[in-house]
This record gives structure tokens, C-alpha cells and sequence, in this order.
């Protein structure tokens, strides 16, 4: 458990750091994107042994925490083993677009997927199910174990690479 202040439930970092390290074991390295403090990322890098580093314009990473302070592009993902987005905010539509080359884990918080239409978690999910799928690539929604609402998550997989749920 951490002693530093967040908002949301404090475990979720502990809960995503074990589920990315179980499920993605070949990924060495990892894009925290939108990743504010990186508490994500020090778990990743002192527990689990991850070349893990933010990706976040604000900069307002903890002691000791590799970022890189600008915007996260879908371009970027070539770089890494895995992209994770925890409440991505307006990263968003750049970590699903990361998943047309790498494995993307994304829990999205709030709608900055179509700001025409107002999207709950459910049909945000879907809409952006759709859209992978679309492209060719694999999704599987999952639900952490965390305190919701926003713990539902999405994997995607890159198009031609295997999954577990297409």
C-alpha cells in the first residue's frame, strides 16, 4: 500500500501492477500514459523489476520516477512492450490507436472518445470495442479488482497478434 495522497481507491495501483506483470509477463517495457504521480510506474520498476516510465505533459511525477513530460502519441508505442492507460483523460484515442502495434491496456474514465455524444462507461466501452475490432484487432473487456466504477478495463490486441477473447 502507498502512503502518498491519491484520488480514487489508493489499491488500484498495487491491483494493476500484479495484473500487467501475471498477464503480460513478456513486457519488459511499459508506457504509463497519463500516468500524473507514477506510483503505477514505481511499482512496476521496484517490484517487478519493469522498465517502466510516464508519459505525461504535466510533469508531476514522484522522486525518482522516469517520465517523459509531453504528450503521448500514438506513435510512441513502437518504443514499448505494452501501453497502459489508467484514466487516460485526453490520451485516450492515442493509447487505443497504440494497440494497431502493441498490446494496449486502457481504463478509461470519462468520454474523450466522441465529444459529440454523451457515452456512460458501458457504451464508451463498447464504442471503443467497436472501433478496434474494426481495425482487426482483438478485445477483451475484464473488470479489476479494484473499487469502481472506474475499474472496468479494456485489452486490446494488435491486429494478427493472439488474445484471449476476440
Amino acid at each position: 500500500m502507498t502512503r502518498h495522497r491519491f484520488h480514487g481507491d489508493e489499491t488500484r495501483f498495487d491491483v494493476l501492477a500484479e495484473f500487467v506483470t501475471a498477464r503480460f509477463p513478456q513486457a519488459r517495457y511499459v508506457a504509463d500514459v497519463a500516468g500524473g504521480q507514477g506510483m503505477l510506474t514505481r511499482l512496476l520498476r521496484k517490484r517487478f523489476g519493469l522498465e517502466a516510465e510516464v508519459v505525461d505533459p504535466r510533469g508531476w511525477t514522484l522522486k525518482g520516477v522516469p517520465a517523459r513530460a509531453e504528450p503521448y502519441l500514438a506513435t510512441l508505442a513502437d518504443y514499448y512492450d505494452l501501453v497502459v492507460g489508467l484514466h487516460p483523460d485526453e490520451a485516450l484515442r492515442e493509447v487505443v490507436d497504440s494497440a494497431l502495434v502493441r498490446p494496449v491496456l486502457v481504463v478509461p474514465c470519462c468520454n474523450f472518445w466522441d465529444r459529440d455524444r454523451k457515452l456512460g462507461r458501458d457504451e464508451l466501452l463498447a464504442a471503443i470495442t467497436a472501433h478496434h475490432r474494426a481495425l482487426g484487432g482483438q478485445a477483451e473487456h475484464i473488470e479489476l479488482g479494484f473499487r469502481g466504477p472506474k475499474n472496468h478495463a479494456l485489452i486490446l490486441m494488435p491486429p494478427g497478434e493472439p488474445g484471449r477473447h476476440s
